[in-house]
């Protein structure tokens, strides 16, 4: 009996192939199969199914009830087979494979059956920028027309260049491999362009798969959409899958292309629409009530970060999320080089009436990064290994003739550097440059081995020789063209060059360009991808303040994964997905335009914890904070007795009532930037739990420092009230700016529980939120850090962080609330902007989108 209903099972799974889930129990049962051993296959099915649902990577928010059919490639399956071949000639190893293998069986599982009658189906799928988002779509896309999906469109952008390129990628790993399979309606230089017949493409003659690449343009797309149209009755049965890449872009809230792709969608009956993007602020911010509209309604996928590739975090390191401590985060690698704000005007116009007539000059840091990349290129070429592309990338406007203006004054300063090379003072200068930069990053770290300048001055005639300079925008001619052998280029541009193209071989970044919205900021990363061969050698240079926002991004980004993975975990549906943006005074969360259908950002602090880590450390302000904590700690010395000093270098003051909190925070000087330290929210949510829920009427106060030494080293807080000073440098992000200080990360996991008597040291963060809610359910937590004024980078950590520097000490503030057992209060608030009248906010260029064909 197992042998015959193993050879069932068989059948069972070769009917999904070409039936669903219930038209394959169907077929059994005209097979006059008995209901036990139909339960028995079912049942089988079904523990396989379980696999994929249940697979820890990627993760997903999947609604209510969407089945799953899909358990992944069988033997007979063409198309995926021949993607992985491709891949692994290419140099992926098994394990990057089967990972690859795994998330695109994941997504699959995820469309609807193509055999299903009629279905509209909306997903997203959250990469990472420069990440193998086009091999994901590629993989996905393999894996559908091998169970029988039909039509596939892929939006590929706004410009030519990226539309061209995924084309060739599709070509390559889908249809050279198997050209009798596949028909194609674009070419490699050929946008859309209707064929007569549409109906021949689609009707039960033609079994060839059908492909289309199209740009984000409203001419391509009305003209698509009619001869869709026209194939009418043919496309019933005609099951497509839809790509969005770059799904942020132009897809949202734009009066020409989001209704044009919407009408796309409206003549397909059989349709799954699957955005793809790194930046989805903006389709998290779509109106999900609307029916017809583009939120990822039925799916939202959050791939895995794959192992060796250069993200926001890995390179501007991040701030602390909930429920981690400084040991959890890194710094980020010390590859970020400042370029000073009195040099900005000097390679980008500042208003608009400076772009006409505008002519850059080669400053010091300009210089220095042309110098490096020339550097870095000659040490690859002596390693010889990695991409066999080098590129740098200058980005400073978004206006063609600023980038024309750069030509000049690169070609001369190449030709100098020509003449140069022979004289020795020049060459000394260049080693300094190598040794100093090579200090910093050490190649070990990368598993790499230094490459000495005595090595690679032997090959910087060729890379000086071999070195373009191209103009690479929408009315440039000579444009980066990596398919005709390797390539050394300076490539200055602007949008063509900050969205989905990309930059093969990218070792120096300069960036000067001001945006004001996380989304179109996370996409201008193109430094971000993997570096195989050459992790040691990638630098950018580029202001202090947009050091800043990239690090305020990459903790946006973590928590936005973070949230995905919660929403997993708690089996909610993507209706229910409302990603806690955060916001930050001077960036939007994306363009006002694809905003309309977001309301307030509600936020709770239940069971959270805040800590400031930005400092303004004006004397002013530091000295007005330093009487804000002394003001508390005298009022708590008159309310409270008992005062717990049973440990040296800490004081407890236990039952202060909320009131003097909320005196404190209307007295403490936050830093404007500071994202969740803003005292009107905490006030707000204070009052709200003690008139709803009677909660946080009391706080347990905590003054946390080193146990007392010499005078110098201690920190009075009244005169009985002495604790030592704790130690916390600053990171070397805003090294200009001595005003300002990032300190990262203020408390440590256990602080949360230093009012606690009964907490255990190395208690684990489960077991912490445990113990509160245990013995103080509904007690706040406020902790008092005095910091060093003149504290300093530990041993072994003066690469990424700097002395305090401060002319008084630093008051740091850390605050716990108790997780609710019922429902939560919420404060609501407004995106904010700071004063950007002194710089220029350069948007994205999105008038292709309306441009002729």
């Amino acid at each position: 009996m197992t042998d015959e209903i193993d050879d069932l099972y068989e059948d069972f799974v070769r009917l999904l192939e070409i039936d669903t889930p219930e038209g394959a129990v169907k077929m059994l049962r005209r097979w006059k199969t008995d209901e036990k051993t139909i339960f028995e296959i079912q049942e089988r099915h079904e523990a396989e199914v379980l696999k994929i649902r249940e697979l820890e990577e990627p993760r997903t928010v999947v609604t209510d009830g969407r089945d799953t059919w899909y358990t992944g490639p069988k033997p007979g399956d063409v198309c995926w087979p021949a993607v992985a071949h491709s891949l692994n000639r290419d140099g992926w190893t098994d394990d990057s494979l089967e990972s690859l293998d795994r998330s695109s069986t994941r997504i699959v599982s995820l469309l609807n059956h193509p055999k299903e009658k009629d279905f509209q189906t909306r997903g997203l799928v959250v990469g990472y920028v420069q990440s193998g988002k086009t091999t994901s779509f590629t993989s996905v896309i393999a894996k559908a027309v091998d169970r029988g999906y039909k039509l596939v469109i892929v939006l590929a952008g706004i410009h030519n260049g990226l539309r061209r390129q995924t084309q060739v990628r599709l070509v390559q790993q889908l249809v050279e491999p198997n050209p009798a399979r596949w028909t194609q309606l674009t070419e490699l230089d050929h946008d859309f362009t209707p064929p007569a017949n549409p109906a021949a493409f689609f009707g039960a003659q033609n079994k060839t798969h059908v492909l289309c690449v199209v740009k984000k343009n409203a001419t391509v797309l009305r003209k698509l959409s009619k001869w869709l149209e026209k194939a009418g009755p043919y496309l019933k049965d005609c099951a497509t899958l839809v790509i969005d890449d770059e799904a942020d872009q132009a897809t949202v809230a734009t009066k020409s292309i989001n209704p044009l792709i919407r009408g796309v969608l409206d003549s397909l009956p059989k349709s799954v629409y699957l955005a793809y993007t790194a930046s989805p602020f903006a389709n998290l911010l779509i109106d999900p009530s609307d029916p017809g509209g583009l939120y990822p309604r039925d799916f939202i996928v959050n791939l895995p970060k794959p192992e060796g590739h250069f993200g926001t975090e890995v390179l501007f390191g991040r701030e602390s999320i909930e429920g981690e401590s400084a040991e959890d985060v890194d710094d980020g690698y010390d590859m970020i080089r400042s370029i000073p704000e009195t040099e900005e005007p000097l390679v980008r116009p500042m208003t608009r009436a400076e772009v006409e007539g505008f002519e850059p000059e080669i400053t010091g840091t300009l210089k220095a990064a042309v110098e490096y990349f020339w550097l870095a290129t000659a040490a690859r070429l002596v390693r010889g290994t990695g991409k066999k592309h080098s590129t740098m990338l200058i980005h400073t406007s978004v206006n063609t003739s600023v980038h024309d203006s750069f030509r000049a004054p690169l070609v001369t300063l190449r030709a100098e550097a020509v003449q140069s090379l022979g004289d020795p003072d020049y060459r000394r200068h260049l080693r300094e440059l190598w040794d100093t930069e090579t200090s910093h990053v050490p190649a070990e770290d990368f598993g790499e081995k230094k490459v000495e300048f005595e090595e690679l001055e032997e090959q910087l005639p060729t890379v000086l020789a071999r070195c373009r300079v191209i103009m690479d925008n929408s009315n440039s001619q000579d444009r980066l063209d990596y398919d005709n052998g390797p390539v050394i280029a300076i490539a200055v541009g602007g949008n063509t060059l900050s969205r989905g193209l990309t930059l093969e071989g990218l070792a120096v970044s300069y960036f000067v360009r001001a945006v004001s919205a996380y989304d179109t900021l996370l996409q201008m990363g193109r430094w971000f991808g993997f570096r195989h061969g050459y992790a040691d050698l990638p630098r950018i240079w580029m202001t202090d303040e947009l050091a800043r926002w990239f690090r305020h991004l990459a903790t946006v980004e973590a928590e936005m994964r973070r949230d995905i993975d919660v929403y997993m975990t708690e089996d909610k549906s993507p209706l229910d997905f409302a990603v806690r943006l955060r916001t930050h005074p001077a960036l939007q969360v994306t363009a006002a335009a694809k905003m309309k259908a977001a309301v307030k950002a509600a936020s709770s602090y239940g069971g959270q914890r805040v800590q400031t880590h930005y400092f303004d450390l004006t004397k002013e302000r530091l000295e007005q904070n330093i009487e804000a904590a002394r003001s508390l700690v005298h009022s708590a010395e008159k309310q409270v007795p008992d005062v717990d000093a049973s440990r040296a270098g800490r004081f407890v003051y236990r039952g202060l009532p909320y009131e003097d909190v909320l005196r404190f925070l209307d007295s403490y000087a936050f830093h404007p930037d500071a994202t969740e330290g803003r005292a009107k929210l905490l006030k707000e949510y204070i009052d709200k739990r003690v008139t709803h829920a009677n909660a946080l009427r009391r706080w347990n106060l905590v003054l946390l420092g080193n146990a007392p030494l010499a005078d110098e080293m201690n920190f009075s807080f009244s005169g009985t009230a002495v604790v030592g000073l704790v130690n916390r440098a600053k990171l070397k992000v805003n090294d200009q700016d001595l005003t300002f200080a990032d300190i990262k990360t203020l408390m440590s996991r256990q602080d949360a529980v230093a009012d606690l008597p009964t907490a255990a040291p190395g208690m684990s963060e489960k077991e912490i939120v445990a113990h509160r809610q245990k013995f103080a359910p509904d007690i706040g937590l406020i902790v008092l850090y005095p910091i060093d004024k003149d504290s300093r980078p530990a041993s072994g950590r003066e690469d990424r962080r700097l002395p305090l520097g401060a002319p008084e000490h630093v008051i740091g503030v850390g605050m716990v609330f108790p997780r609710p057992s019922g429902a939560d209060d919420a404060v609501e608030y407004e995106y904010v902007s700071a004063d950007l009248s002194r710089v220029q906010l350069e948007e994205e260029d999105l008038s292709l989108l309306e441009a002729e064909e």
